[in-house]
């Protein structure tokens, strides 16, 4: 006969005003019941675990670690935005062993995007507005923050969708949908301050997870297409005090202002919705921004609407602009450029070369030189393509001439991309890029309408044709040789929306299309495990590991699932 611990919690979680710093109180009662015949899971008093706290400390040692182990300390493990761990516990030869360890319900979101950050043992995560600390072995509980979702939202952040949080020292830092910056305690979901960075009456929101360089936390916006001017802003980490802001969308007389004559500068869109990537050696931000606005008709933006559509290259220390590239000048298609530029270094005659990869919304896996920005090359990640017959040595795109129109026409990749924010991942051991595309055409429709405070900044939309077929594939494109080296076509409707992870065991976990996180061998796509979750995935999948024991998790639908080995 055994005894067990079962926790009772009793929360006393208020609905928190944002400028409220007053912590909740919580008390928590054990209650030991005899449970020996049903074989539960022991508590880690029991199993001689010490428990976990949530005094994490962390340090610029701990957001330098390339690649990233025990810990995940950012919404892409690292810096380089790769999705690389370096555990191998979990490798070919068991992984089909691996069961659910836990599943935790946040309770207020059916479609998290949330990417778990993991902290020596605990598991941060958001949901809406709320924001969650977790033992990372059991899934138990630690704190909870919680703050009501805000109303008179439009588009993205009207879906109160959230990707996460961001750490340094023990701070905790989310974004709210209403564009807020809050800081919390580490230690216990006290909310220690609360920037409003940018206006909800002005259309803006927010989606993101933050990113911290050095000591300053940085954030974006969304609204490209509700009729904002984009921008990146940085703020103290420490004091929540504004250190710089970029502006994605030239005023009157700055560099690229042609395309936005009069007032329409103040609603171009090329937002900021998904983190970016830093390389510490060269001490270089690089962030991405999403489609101009209006969409689908370019007259009232001519040329090529900068900085919309582009990847920046910035001075994290003064916002200052290095470089940029744009992937699709003169956007009609909503191709969003907000994938994650991702920072590769190989070996090329001897020397090092510092690499951006990218596989843009617009159909084609990109590589720059991050040191400058040069293009280097275009390789198409679908068949289904048609808006460009390719792309130029310059980088720009060569036009087929299809644009939208009153009819309707067809153009391929259709409104959701070729791949979208879902996250690619980078194997160094395999030289190979993964990332999920989509093969997908829609009919896409013109309707001008001028802005108007309070709506969407659509020039009409998109349908889908009743005899197109989606479908997902999961494909490996090798840096090195400048080609994709395999493909795994998925079964399934082409709605999902989850991303990749790779590891050092020489798998790569992801999302698949019929609501599974399923496993493939990292050199060939060779299928090894699967766990349905029954539900869609909206999220990118990450690893960690807790007293010796390397875990995968996920965002499910409205769970967390975390997955183990048996020990």
């Amino acid at each position: 006969m055994v005894w067990i611990a079962v926790y009772s919690r009793k929360f006393r979680l208020a609905r928190r005003r944002s400028a409220d710093v007053n912590f909740a109180g919580r008390a928590f009662t054990v209650v030991l019941l005899v449970a020996a015949a049903l074989g539960w899971p022991l508590s880690a008093q029991q199993t001689g675990r010490s428990p976990v706290s949530s005094a994490s400390n962390v340090g610029p040692e701990d957001l330098l670690a390339q690649p990233v182990g025990a810990n995940w300390t950012s919404y892409n493990g690292d810096y380089t935005g790769r999705r690389y761990s370096s555990l191998s516990e979990i490798k070919p030869e068991n992984v089909s062993q691996l069961r659910a360890a836990w599943v935790f319900h946040p309770g207020n979101s059916e479609k998290l995007e949330t990417t778990p950050v993991v902290v020596d043992g605990v598991m941060y995560v958001t949901s809406a507005n709320d924001a969650f600390a977790l033992d990372a072995r059991t899934g138990r509980m630690v704190w909870h923050y919680q703050r009501p979702v805000s109303s008179g939202l439009l588009d993205d952040a009207a879906s109160h969708h959230n990707r996460g949080v961001a750490m340094w020292r023990n701070f905790v830092y989310m974004e709210t949908d209403d564009a807020h910056l809050l800081c919390l305690d580490a230690r216990s979901g006290t909310l220690l301050w609360d920037v409003k960075y940018a206006d909800k009456t002005l259309h803006y929101g927010a989606t993101s997870a933050p990113l911290i360089v050095k000591d300053i936390v940085i954030v974006g916006t969304s609204g490209g297409d509700s009729g904002v001017r984009g921008f990146l802003a940085a703020y103290d980490a420490l004091t929540g005090k504004l250190k710089w802001r970029f502006w994605t969308i030239p005023g009157p007389g700055e560099f690229g202002s042609q395309s936005w004559p009069g007032d329409s500068y103040l609603h171009g869109g090329g937002t900021t919705w998904m983190p970016g990537t830093y390389d510490p050696q060269l001490d270089t931000l690089y962030w991405t921004t999403s489609n101009a606005a209006p969409d689908f008709v370019g007259d009232t933006r001519p040329g090529d609407d900068l900085y919309t559509a582009c990847v920046l290259a910035l001075d994290p220390n003064t916002g200052k602009l290095k470089w940029y590239f744009q992937f699709t000048p003169h956007d009609l298609y909503d191709y969003d450029a907000n994938q994650t530029p991702v920072l590769v270094d190989v070996a090329d005659g001897g020397a090092t070369r510092h690499l951006l990869v990218q596989a843009n919304r617009n159909g084609f896996l990109y590589v720059l030189d991050r040191t400058n920005g040069k293009f280097l090359s275009a390789t198409p990640l679908v068949q289904k393509l048609n808006w460009a017959s390719g792309v130029g040595a310059s980088g720009r795109p060569i036009l087929s001439g299809r644009i939208p129109t009153a009819p309707g026409t067809s153009i391929c990749p259709g409104i959701n991309g070729a791949t979208n924010w879902f996250s690619p991942s980078y194997n160094p051991d395999t030289g190979l890029f993964y990332v999920i595309a989509l093969e997908n055409c829609n009919l896409y429709f013109t309707n001008p309408k001028p802005f108007k405070p309070g709506e969407t900044y659509y020039a009409t939309g998109t349908k889908h044709p009743p005899d197109e077929n989606a479908q997902k594939t999961l494909l490996a494109y090798s840096v090195i040789e400048g080609k994709i080296m395999w493909r795994y076509p998925q079964v399934g409707l082409g709605d999902s929306w989850g991303g990749t992870l790779t590891t050092a065991g020489g798998l790569v976990f992801f999302g698949d299309d019929t609501g599974s996180l399923e496993a493939v061998e990292a050199r060939t796509g060779r299928p090894l495990w699967h766990f349905n979750t029954g539900q869609t995935m909206h999220a990118s999948p990450m690893s960690y590991m807790v007293d010796g024991v390397q875990y995968v998790a996920v965002a499910a639908g409205s769970n967390i699932f975390s997955f183990a080995l048996p020990h």
